[in-house]
C-alpha cells in the first residue's frame, strides 16, 4: 500500500480523499498496527488500478489476526461447501451484524482498547466474505433460543442482528432454526459446534467452550458429534416457526 501510493505520488492526505477513509486509518494500516477493513481491499485496488492484488492479499492477511490454534478451523471452514453450526449462547460469528459482534469482543475482553476491539471486528467481518463466494457454501445454523433473548449491546444492536437472521431464516444457500426452551436438555449444551463439509465428503468438527477451541477430524469423533447435531436439528423449530419467534422476540425488544 505504501509503495504504491508513493509511486503515485500521494501523500496519505491525498489517499484518504480518494477513497473517503480516514489518514489516521490508513497510517495505521500502512504500519501493520491493524488489519484493514472488509471493503478497504476493493477501494485500494479500484484507487491504484491493482486488478484484485489487494483482493488478493486480504484472502491471505485476514487469518493473520487469528491466534494459531483457530488458523487451521478457518482455512478449513473456507474450503467447506457446507457448513452446520449450532450455537447455545451468542449469534455464531458467520452471521454477526458488525454492532453485534463489537459488543461481543467488549463483553468478552473488557481489557480491550478500541483499535483492538475494532481490529477483531475487521477479522470476523472478513470471515463472512466467504457466504458471498461463488460457488457460497450452504449453510445451517441452528440457536439455542437463549441466543435470541439474551440482549448483545444495545436494544437497537439487538434487534439489527435479529433482522439480519430473519433474512437468514430461510434462503436458498443456508436455513436458521431454533431449538426452542420447551424442548429441555440436550447433548450439546454448554458449549458450540461446527461441522465442516468437503467436496469429496470428508467432514471436520471444531467445538468451542468460552475461551477454548478444539478441532476434531477422526471420524469416529466426528460421527459422534453429527449424531448430536442431528439429534437437536429433529427437535428445532420449522424456519416457518423460527422466523415467527425471531419477530416475536424483535416486538418485545421494543417494547
Amino acid at each position: 500500500m505504501r509503495r504504491l501510493r508513493e509511486q503515485a505520488g500521494m501523500s496519505l492526505e491525498d489517499l484518504a480523499a480518494v477513497i473517503r477513509y480516514s489518514r489516521s486509518s490508513l497510517h495505521r494500516y500502512e504500519t501493520a498496527q491493524a488489519m484493514i477493513a472488509p471493503d478497504l481491499a476493493a477501494k485500494l485496488d479500484a484507487a491504484f488500478g491493482t486488478d484484485g492484488l489487494f483482493a488478493k492479499l486480504y484472502a491471505l492477511a485476514r487469518n493473520e489476526v487469528h491466534p494459531d490454534k483457530y488458523r487451521r478451523r478457518m482455512e478449513l471452514e473456507a474450503r467447506a461447501r457446507t457448513i452446520d453450526e449450532y450455537a447455545g449462547h451468542l449469534v455464531p460469528g458467520l452471521v454477526q451484524t458488525e454492532d453485534y459482534a463489537r459488543a461481543v469482543f467488549r463483553l468478552g475482553d473488557p481489557e480491550l482498547t478500541p483499535e483492538q476491539v475494532e481490529e477483531r471486528v475487521a477479522a470476523r467481518m472478513g470471515r463472512q466474505a466467504l457466504l458471498g463466494a461463488v460457488p457460497a457454501p450452504y449453510l445451517s445454523v441452528i440457536l439455542d433460543e437463549a441466543v435470541l433473548r439474551r440482549t448483545i449491546g444495545a436494544p437497537e444492536v439487538m434487534r439489527a442482528q435479529l433482522e439480519a437472521l430473519l433474512r437468514l431464516a430461510d434462503n436458498p444457500r443456508g436455513i436458521v432454526q431454533v431449538l426452542p426452551f420447551a424442548h429441555g436438555g440436550h447433548p450439546l449444551m454448554g458449549g458450540s459446534l461446527t461441522l465442516l463439509t468437503f467436496d469429496n465428503g470428508t467432514v471436520v468438527a471444531y467445538e468451542e467452550s468460552i475461551d477454548t477451541g478444539e478441532l476434531v477430524e477422526d471420524s469416529h469423533g466426528v460421527s459422534r458429534r453429527r449424531r448430536s447435531y442431528d439429534v437437536i436439528r429433529a427437535s428445532a423449530l420449522s424456519p416457518r416457526e423460527t422466523a415467527d419467534l425471531i419477530r416475536a422476540t424483535m416486538e418485545e425488544l421494543s417494547t
